[in-house]
């Protein structure tokens, strides 16, 4: 399976369960974006994210804690 940035509920999960210590509501932008395309099934174009993804994807991943 590839990730790509609009995977936003796919890449939630794996970030909650690759990082079940890190709040969701916590984290900065700049190291959503490096953790996500570190993420092994990642494989999209890092120009094509911008903050209304990130948010999307954190939005997600807070969801996924609750």
């Amino acid at each position: 399976m590839s990730l790509k940035w609009t995977d936003t509920l796919d890449i939630a999960i794996e970030l909650y369960e690759s990082k079940p210590e890190v709040d969701p509501k916590q984290v900065r932008f700049t190291d959503l974006m490096e953790w996500v395309m570190a993420l092994p099934e990642f494989d999209d174009d890092p120009k094509r994210c911008g903050e209304k993804i990130l948010e999307a994807i954190q939005m997600a991943w807070i969801d996924e804690a609750e």
